[in-house]
């Protein structure tokens, strides 16, 4: 989906472009059944050879060695500008995870990727993450949208491969909302971080930014994102 034109450009390329305004250039592309099709320069890729056999999150840790230090978690369907990355590199906090709290605005219209399908997230009345989840239903304001961009400072690169590996050793039957842990989201990985009492600070975002999933998506983005 990364390889997606948006306006004569892949999705990927988007990204990139905007890490580098950043001055973000050691740049990890994590690839799966189409990695022959990645042709892009100056970044470093690393082959999900196992990628039929586990979900998101298991795909991200085949990385694992190299979320070390400052860094930044990007899924491969998002578009964002430059005032929302740096919201989110800005924030102070070894985990944080990117919620825009006016979410609902981008639902409006897109019928094939309705409002049930957002990871969304819920916030105590101090803006401490409850649940993080798809399609939460509850009668609280503090409902907000995950965008796929996780912060992590170094020790929280640590504390974030040292939980995984833990699991991986140790965990046993259904893990949140996945049938186990090698069928996980990423968001059921932060949901185990809060419930183990790891701080993840929300990172409440301002700029542009939006998923692709459909068709009607991609048209949207092109509008948002010309």
């Amino acid at each position: 989906k990364s390889l997606i034109d948006v306006n004569n450009k892949p999705i990927i390329e988007h990204q990139i472009d905007i890490l580098k305004q950043m001055k973000l250039d050691r740049i990890v592309v994590i690839t799966g059944s189409n990695n022959e099709k990645f042709e892009l320069k100056n970044v470093q890729y690393i082959k999900d050879v196992n990628y039929d056999k586990h979900d998101i999150l298991g795909s991200l840790i085949v990385a694992k060695d190299y979320i070390k230090g400052e860094t930044v978690i990007i899924y491969s369907d998002i578009l964002f500008d430059v005032i929302t990355l740096e919201q989110i590199i800005q924030q102070e906090c070894d985990i944080g995870v990117a919620i825009d709290m006016d979410w609902k605005k981008a639902y409006e219209g897109r019928t094939f990727h309705p409002l049930t399908e957002a990871e969304n997230v819920l916030l105590s009345d101090d803006k401490n993450i409850l649940k993080i989840q798809k399609n939460i239903k509850s009668r609280e304001e503090n409902i907000g949208e995950f965008l796929g961009l996780i912060k992590l400072s170094s020790h929280g690169s640590k504390i974030f491969t040292d939980k995984f590996e833990y699991l991986l050793t140790n965990h046993i039957g259904t893990f949140h909302d996945a049938a186990s842990l090698k069928k996980a989201y990423v968001t059921d990985f932060i949901q185990e971080l809060v419930d183990s009492k790891i701080f993840v600070a929300p990172i409440l975002i301002s700029g542009k930014w939006c998923e692709i999933d459909t068709n009607q998506d991609l048209e949207r983005a092109q509008k948002i994102f010309p």
